[in-house]
């Protein structure tokens, strides 16, 4: 029951903020372009990379979240594909225009740092989420994509915390420069309190199966129990 309300509370957050740079298409400097020098409008790469990241960075928030449901997956395979693919084709160059953007961040040098590793990290992760499930690795492709959507949650993130960062300390730049690291950081950490981790059933089955140079580790590997607590159903059956 917990899991399912933090699951809508998430889809909803998700298609809020996702829906959110519709109104930097309708309204003038909205939000924070309001901030940012008149000069910068005059930039065609800025323009470009910004309604780029926006626009598919928007999608990816919007559509990522129905991916965690089990349910989909199982009943709805090839829409859990289809809407897969475009999650990737969405992140990548969203990904790609964020890095640019973040070397002409708001605040100071570190609001520029934690955004260009953000962006580094979301590429990273979704790319090695597609190399995985191209090689049929169900369980580490699950696990690089919560680190993916991680990343596009702090989007919404960065909009619950900036409030209570510039209330306490009273400054943007402050604020701005913490909010760029605090945006994604502990979502990551989550990501990785809730991977998934492959049984030990796996290994023991190398041990019997394959030889090893060296005999005691062999032995080691044998004495491992067969099953691991810790790993979900779907992760066994995954693996056998």
């Amino acid at each position: 029951m917990v899991k399912k309300l933090l699951w809508g509370i998430m889809a909803m957050l998700s298609v809020a903020t996702g829906l959110y740079p519709v109104f930097f298409f309708v309204t003038e400097r909205f939000g924070i372009l309001k901030l940012k020098p008149d000069a910068l409008f005059q930039n065609l790469a800025w323009q470009a990379s910004f309604y780029t990241h926006i626009t598919l960075g928007g999608l990816a928030l919007l559509i990522g979240w129905v991916q965690f449901s089990s349910y989909i997956r199982k009943r709805f395979p090839q829409f859990h594909r289809n809407i897969g693919k475009l999650y990737v084709i969405a992140v990548l160059p969203g990904a790609a225009a964020g890095l640019y953007l973040a070397t002409h961040a708001s605040g100071g040098a570190a609001a520029a740092l934690g955004f260009i590793c953000l962006s580094i990290a979301w590429f990273y992760a979704t790319v090695m989420g597609y190399i995985t499930i191209r090689k049929g690795d169900l369980l580490q492709h699950g696990n690089w994509m919560r680190y993916s959507y991680a990343a596009s949650f702090a989007a919404v993130t960065l909009r619950l915390w900036m409030p209570f960062l510039q209330q306490w300390s009273g400054d943007f730049t402050t604020a701005y420069d913490i909010v760029a690291w605090l945006c994604w950081l502990p979502n990551m950490l989550i990501a990785w309190l809730l991977r998934e981790k492959r049984p030990l059933v796996v290994i023991h089955h190398l041990a019997v199966h394959h030889p090893f140079p060296c005999s005691s580790f062999r032995q080691i590997l044998m004495l491992l129990p067969l099953t691991m607590p810790e790993a979900s159903a779907e992760a066994r059956q995954r693996t056998v």
